[in-house]
């Protein structure tokens, strides 16, 4: 097994490629095999959110790129800046990860949350894509 604890610049060449759920991207700790099967153990440190293009490294140098798994999302969209905007309100104080696109919100898909965007008069559709939801205000910042 591969053990993987640290990134490396987004530039550096790469010998694998894991493409993983957001669920599984927030893992610090997790047994994995690559899209070519290799045996990986990635040890982050907590709180380290992987996110597409990422690059996993260890003390062997072997590097795997992160890609986002197509999963089933909803999908709201309006040209209503308004609703927009309630829509991103409603969700967020709800801590939903969201992500948000021009005149597009994705998340994971969760009929009561649907619901309630159906009420506010938002259509809701679903499709299977890759999920890169925002990072948060506070990522990065030591807060």
């Amino acid at each position: 097994m591969l053990k993987l604890t640290e990134l490396a610049p987004q530039e550096t060449a790469v010998d694998d490629e894991v493409t993983l759920t957001y669920e599984l991207r927030q893992k610090s700790r997790v047994l994995l095999n690559t899209d070519s099967g290799a045996k990986i153990g990635v040890f982050l440190p907590r709180g380290q959110v992987l996110r597409k293009g990422m690059i996993l490294t260890g003390g062997d140098h072997y590097r795997v790129r992160v890609n986002s798994a197509a999963e089933a999302v909803s999908v709201v969209r309006t040209d209503d800046a308004l609703q927009f905007a309630r829509a991103c309100y409603h969700l967020g104080n709800r801590h939903v990860a969201l992500q948000i696109l021009p005149d597009e919100l994705r998340f994971l898909t969760d009929h009561v949350l649907d619901q309630m965007l159906i009420g506010l008069g938002l259509a809701v559709t679903h499709d299977v894509l890759a999920f890169e939801p925002e990072q948060g205000a506070y990522h990065g910042h030591g807060h």
